[in-house]
């Protein structure tokens, strides 16, 4: 046989094959499944053999061996056998690509290698903690075996030393033994009414048969599955809970204290929370204390600390104010103390030269930008005098300012109290000495207009002992400078005592850290917004500085001096102007730093919050029910003057409000529905038509807008520069409000001497005048036994057949009543005029 006719033999035994489309790495076994009631079932499972490639030691084959790819072009089978020179018809490049594709063969074979042993560490690593998990598992069912059995034996002891004594005792009781019984237990523990058969078995777990015999892929690869028993965490409630059974039988659990953080108002829900105490408790504390609440209902702090001191808690109050802390009166170290200049407050009465003087001393001429020659802001300056600053603030001196003077003494270091020569110690000036005194800052007495004829600073000195201002010349201690604002006399003089006096004060202050201050004045700008004049009392305020003043916060974005001019930093008594703010502010209101905008805006909502609880407070006490509201419309008539005010600064707006609250009275009053800053806009002419209110404006107008709107509705706006102008105004219109004065003028009695009937007219009582007049139209009154039986007027007044009209003394006459009849002979009739005058306030 030749080698070609053996390899033809080789392929024909190949083709008869049979074909399978398993591989050569299948195996086949059978798994038995049980089913509830006996039912079972057979499942073919297949498993597969991995392939592991193995690295091989032979060497790689001749290119003479090599078999060529067949191209998709060729659908004739490869050759068995390649002929010798098959090489030699191949070019270098498929050569070598044959190559290549033989190396990636080789790196491809070396990853799959890799893989396989990754693949059979990790197998490895998951048995090892299976059986890991079997042990614990196998010691955990140890571990409970034995405790079933030490329960178990206890339980039995007990039981034995129960029957024991029974036995004793009824042979102590008969003489001999008794008869064996049954011992008698009143009360058995749960593991104790088992038997001891029953006891020794474990208790199977209460599990589904059917979700315990479902084959899921849980189920087929969980080994343990219905072997484990409780797991520890559960035996150590078992445990705990027995324990607590004991205690709740042998006697009350022990009570522990707490520290129990309460706000200024708390639900009851919450309380007990806090106090881990239930909240029914809390509620049947109440209710014994008389009070019939749910909890969800709010208390104060109060209240709740003392239901928290009956619970046996500590308390520790906490506020919500606590967020402000840390803002303002930081103490500062000594050393870093720097001199500051003084802050001086010029006050006094209205028109005795203030701010004229204020004006001599820088060169500016404000007072004829002021309407009406009267100063009716704050104003804030500062002023060198050799080499060394002095900040000034005018104050007003009109008596509807009183808020001004008092905050401008509140602010500053030095009051300097200006008083007209030739007009002497009026009220405004007693009350700026008070407000300073209450203040407590030292006084500078400048006696202005010497340079007039009337001029008498003697005058002045004198009056001013009588208010306990006692100056130098006067033999005591206050500083007095004689001035003329208009020649300029004596202006250095006046520098040179406040020089001396902030010397004798020693000011100073640390520049070195976040600015604080107070609003002097606030005001809303058309075209920068909400502007703040503040003065600056410790460290500094910069540019960019986040800030918080009253309700309101910012960012600044620009400081002006009082000149106007933009400056990057305002340092300790220098007043400036802030523009940034979100809204204006009150005057009075103190400004500081924060450090991020988030504290900032929760400060600003907190102050808000309470401004608004506050607002509300006051109406709902205004407020009632129906029946209180008619009870005191019945009792007061009480008449209201509603005003919508708007001023261009917050301290006008402030003084307007005082000014009209000081004209009130108990039968008219003046009810200001909304106050603002800044120009009248539409809601103000809505809110006035809702009201029923005129619209005020103070050194402001309205936008076009609010006058069509006001005009349409008839809403009356009316403009003031002047302050008294305005309360004047309300003043006379709150006069007008005033019922008139009823006044009774006494005229003259009469004696009844006969009573005659007469037809169409009715009983006519004949009189005769005894002392005074009579009048016809007049009001009479009817006297029996000088009691008032009756009282109205005159029908009927003649003299014999003639009506007059009136009736001297001495005279006799005939008078009728108006719907009265019953008269007397006897009775005393008494005549009287009534007036009724226009009142004011």
């Amino acid at each position: 046989m030749s080698e070609s006719e053996g390899d033809d033999k080789e392929v024909g035994a190949e083709k008869k094959k049979t074909l399978s489309l398993r591989g050569s790495g299948f195996s086949q076994g059978t798994v038995r499944q049980n089913f509830s009631h006996g039912r079972s079932k057979s499942v073919v499972v297949e498993t597969r053999k991995r392939r592991v490639a193995k690295p091989t030691d032979a060497t790689p084959a001749p290119e003479a061996e090599v078999i060529p790819v067949p191209t998709p072009e060729v659908a004739k089978p490869a050759p068995v056998e390649a002929p010798a020179d098959a090489t030699s018809k191949l070019s270098k490049s498929e050569v070598d690509a044959r190559a290549r594709a033989l190396e990636e063969s080789k790196v491809r074979d070396v990853e799959d290698r890799k893989r396989a042993d990754v693949d059979q560490k990790r197998r490895e690593e998951q048995d090892a903690e299976r059986d890991r998990k079997r042990e614990e598992t196998d010691q955990q069912k140890a571990e409970q075996e034995a405790r079933e059995a030490a329960e178990q034996a206890e339980a039995e002891r007990i039981a034995a030393a129960d029957a024991s004594a029974v036995v004793a005792a009824a042979s102590e009781e008969g003489g001999k033994p008794a008869a064996r019984e049954e011992p008698k237990v009143k009360e058995l523990k749960p593991f104790e009414r088992k038997k001891p058969e029953e006891a020794a078995k474990p208790a199977k777990p209460k599990t589904d048969d059917r979700r315990r015999t479902k084959l899921t892929l849980g189920n087929a690869l969980d080994e343990d599955r219905g072997k484990r028993g409780p797991s520890l965490a559960a035996l150590k409630r078992r445990q705990e809970k027995a324990k607590r059974a004991a205690q709740q039988n042998t006697g009350p659990r022990e009570k522990v204290s707490r520290e129990v953080q309460l706000p200024e108002t708390i639900t009851i829900q919450e309380l007990a929370n806090r106090m881990s105490e239930r909240s029914v408790d809390v509620i049947k504390h109440l209710m014994a204390e008389g009070q019939m609440m749910k909890p969800g209902d709010i208390i104060d702090a109060d209240t709740a600390e003392l239901i928290a001191q009956e619970f046996g808690h500590a308390v520790r109050r906490v506020s919500d104010s606590d967020i402000e802390e840390g803002i303002f009166d930081a103490p500062d170290v000594e050393k870093d103390l720097k001199p500051r200049p003084p802050v001086v407050t010029i006050m006094g009465h209205v028109d005795h030269g203030k701010t004229s003087l204020l004006d001599a001393i820088r060169n500016a001429n404000v007072v004829s930008g002021e309407a009406g020659g009267i100063t009716q802001h704050i104003g804030a300056y500062q002023v060198e005098k050799d080499g060394r600053l002095i900040s000034f603030i005018d104050t007003p001196g009109h008596e509807a300012f009183t808020s001004m003077r008092a905050r401008g003494a509140q602010i500053t270091d030095i009051a300097i109290l200006v008083v007209a020569a030739d007009d002497g110690v009026m009220p405004q000036t007693i009350e700026s000495i008070n407000h300073a005194k209450a203040a407590e800052v030292p006084i500078i007495v400048a006696v202005n207009k010497i340079d007039k004829p009337s001029a008498d600073p003697s005058k002045v000195k004198t009056e001013l002992l009588q208010h306990e201002v006692f100056v130098e010349s006067m033999g005591g201690e206050t500083l007095e400078v004689e001035v003329s604002a208009t020649e300029g006399t004596n202006l250095d003089k006046l520098l040179e005592a406040i020089n001396l006096q902030s010397e004798l004060l020693d000011l100073r202050a640390n520049p070195d850290r976040p600015g604080e201050g107070t609003v002097i004045e606030a005001r809303l700008d058309k075209g920068r917004g909400p502007l703040a004049t503040v003065l600056i009392s410790r460290g500094t305020l910069k540019t960019g500085d986040i800030v918080i003043a009253g309700d309101e916060w910012g960012k600044v974005r620009a400081l002006l001096d009082d000149h106007g001019k933009q400056i990057d930093e305002a340092s300790p008594s220098m007043p400036v102007e802030v523009l940034g703010l979100n809204g204006a502010p009150a005057a009075g209101d103190r400004i500081g730093v924060v450090e991020n905008e988030a504290r900032a805006r929760e400060i600003s909502e907190y102050r808000q919050r309470l401004s608004r609880e506050k607002a509300v407070a006051s109406v709902a006490g205004q407020r009632g029910s129906l029946e209180q509201m008619m009870t005191q419309l019945q009792a007061t008539d009480v008449g209201e003057a509603a005003l919508v005010l708007k001023a261009d600064v917050q301290g006008s707006s402030e003084a307007i409000s005082q000014a009209l609250k000081k004209l009130n009275t108990d039968e008219v009053m003046a009810r200001i529905v909304h106050s603002g800053v800044g120009a009248i806009t539409e809601s103000d002419v809505a809110l006035a038509v809702a009201s029923n209110a005129p619209i005020l404006a103070f050194n402001v107008r309205a936008n076009k807008q609010a006058r069509d709107a006001a005009e349409a509705e008839g809403i009356e706006i009316r403009y003031y520069s002047i302050i008294y102008n305005l309360v004047d105004d309300i003043k006379a219109v709150m006069s007008g409000m005033l019922a008139p004065e009823r006044r009774e003028t006494f005229l003259g009695y009469a004696e009844i001497l006969e009573v005659f009937d007469v037809s169409k007219i009715g009983k006519v009582a004949g009189c005769r005048i005894t002392e005074g007049k009579v009048e016809r139209g007049s009001g009479v009154r009817l006297l029996r036994d000088n009691v008032v039986i009756h009282q109205g007027s005159l029908s009927t007044l003649k003299r014999f057949k003639d009506e007059v009209a009136e009736v001297p003394g001495g005279q006799e006459c005939g008078m009728a009543f108006e719907n009265y009849q019953d008269i007397r002979q006897g009775d005393v009739i008494e005549c009287f005029r009534v007036e009724h005058i226009e009142r004011s306030l």
